[in-house]
């Protein structure tokens, strides 16, 4: 099957079988740039209801570019990463100081946290500009298709599915095309058990033929996993509790957390330990405490008091929303 074979059979399986999302019934660029920032980390399944809920509070960049960060993390709360909830926001304030959504790809990558695959994809999509995304679909479908063996994720492979897919893409459909990739490899040519029986393309798969389906694409090996343990107290005195933001260099850069430490003189009440909480490449491991005090005691450098009634305004890891359930 030649390649544009490829192009035409991907794009008749997208015609029959393409999921029907929100943002796909629309060119608006700041509808379709605000889901894939969503969806950058995110599965569809989790990201779509995101996605409604900030076209709802935000149904343009302008509403967006006036928000407080605070109000954004708050409605990002549960997404995770949050950097791009920050982006989200920085770069809504670039579109808005310029009076206009960027058109090309320059333009779009040059908004905060938009890199080459986010600016490829809201550019073909929003735009028509031949630019070919590349993400674990794209890697995967062409990766069995072809029978390549580099290894993802390094600058090689980059760089050589980066060419082949924009040799395929079509020039009067770019954004159908990657979005029927993006499709393709995610529901029929799955990381695992992909549905090879009914695949249009197994005809001519060079995985298929030489029985390599599960074996590509290759990965090179992943980073350790590292343990991390915490210490999470809720402070209670006459109403209020302590809270700190968290600073730049570590998770949840601008989250608000509860006290990390156990104050000295003040007497706690452990509540739960060893509460494993998973990030991508890390595990965290807290114990949970509850201390109540009628005098309120010095607070440690970053820290204040707020009415508890008042918390539900301050944008909160998971992990802290797990010590407030534990309060229950």
């Amino acid at each position: 099957m030649s390649d544009s074979h490829f192009t035409s059979a991907i794009l008749q399986w997208y015609a029959a079988n393409g999921r029907d999302l929100p943002w796909r019934r629309t060119r608006d660029p700041y509808a379709i740039w605000l889901s894939e920032i969503i969806l950058q980390q995110t599965r569809i399944a989790q990201g779509q209801a995101y996605w409604e809920r900030f076209m709802a509070r935000f149904p343009d960049v302008e509403s967006l570019a006036a928000a407080s960060e605070d109000e954004v993390l708050r409605l990002w709360e549960g997404l995770g990463y949050y950097s791009r909830g920050r982006n989200l926001l920085a770069a809504a304030r670039q579109i808005a100081a310029a009076d206009a959504f960027p058109s090309t790809l320059e333009g779009i990558r040059d908004l905060k946290g938009v890199g080459d695959y986010t600016a490829a994809a809201i550019g073909s999509i929003a735009f028509g500009l031949p630019a070919a995304v590349v993400d674990g679909n794209v890697y995967r479908v062409l990766s069995r298709y072809y029978g390549i063996d580099t290894p993802v994720g390094s600058t090689a492979a980059k760089k050589e599915f980066t060419a082949l897919a924009q040799s395929l893409l079509p020039a009067d459909r770019p954004g159908d095309f990657n979005q029927a990739m993006m499709d393709f490899g995610a529901i029929q040519c799955t990381p695992a058990s992909p549905a090879c029986l009914t695949c249009p393309l197994a005809a001519t798969c060079v995985a298929l033929r030489e029985g390599r389906v599960e074996s590509l694409p290759v990965r090179q090996r992943p980073a350790a996993v590292q343990t991390r343990q915490l210490v999470y107290v809720y402070l209670r005195c006459q109403g209020r509790t302590a809270i700190r933001r968290r600073g730049a260099g570590d998770i949840w850069q601008g989250l608000w957390e509860p006290l990390t430490e156990l104050l000295p003189g003040v007497e706690a009440k452990l509540l739960r330990q060893g509460v494993r909480h998973q990030l991508t490449h890390r595990t965290l491991i807290a114990d949970f405490y509850l201390a109540e005090t009628q005098q309120a005691p010095a607070l440690p450098d970053g820290y204040v008091w707020i009415q508890e009634a008042e918390l539900d305004n301050y944008a909160k890891p998971r992990l802290f929303e797990l010590l407030l359930q534990s309060l229950d």
